[in-house]
C-alpha cells in the first residue's frame, strides 16, 4: 500500500482541500445529469463550477467552512461579480447550504438559504429546489 512519506505544506493543503470540495459538487451535479465545467483558474473569476442544463448556464462559487455553527456569519466576497450561486461546505460537520449572491455579511442558516446533508442525493434534492 503507498504510504505518503513527507507533509504536504499548509497553504498547499488548504488549496487542495479547497478543490476537494468543488471536485466532490462537480461529481454530484454530473451524477444529477448537469453539464459541469472545471476553469483552469478562477482568479478573478470568482467561478469554480460552471454548470448547464443544455440550455442555460450558471456560474457557482465552492466555499468550505471550519466550524460546525451553522448560523455563523459569512462575508461576500464577490460584490462586484456575476454568479449564480454559492456552495459552501461544513470541514468539521456533514452540511452545507446553497445559497444566492449576496451583499455584505450575513448568516449562514438565514431564511432563503438552503441547508443540504453531505450526501450526493440529499444534496441534489436540495439543489434541485432553487
Amino acid at each position: 500500500m503507498p504510504i505518503k512519506q513527507i507533509e504536504t505544506a499548509p497553504k498547499t493543503a488548504q488549496f487542495f482541500k479547497s478543490v476537494s470540495y468543488e471536485t466532490l459538487a462537480a461529481s454530484w451535479l454530473q451524477a444529477d445529469g448537469w453539464e459541469v465545467f472545471m476553469p483552469l483558474t478562477d482568479h478573478g473569476s470568482k467561478t469554480d463550477l460552471l454548470i448547464s442544463d443544455g440550455k442555460q448556464f450558471y456560474r457557482i462559487q465552492v466555499k468550505s467552512l471550519q466550524t460546525n455553527d451553522e448560523n455563523t456569519e459569512v462575508d461576500a466576497q464577490w460584490p462586484k461579480d456575476k454568479i449564480d450561486y454559492v456552495l459552501y461546505f461544513s470541514r468539521v460537520g456533514n452540511w452545507g447550504y446553497i445559497t444566492p449572491p449576496f451583499q455584505g455579511r450575513v448568516k449562514l442558516n438565514r431564511k432563503g438559504h438552503i441547508r443540504f446533508h453531505q450526501h450526493p442525493k440529499n444534496f441534489n434534492t436540495m439543489f434541485a429546489q432553487i
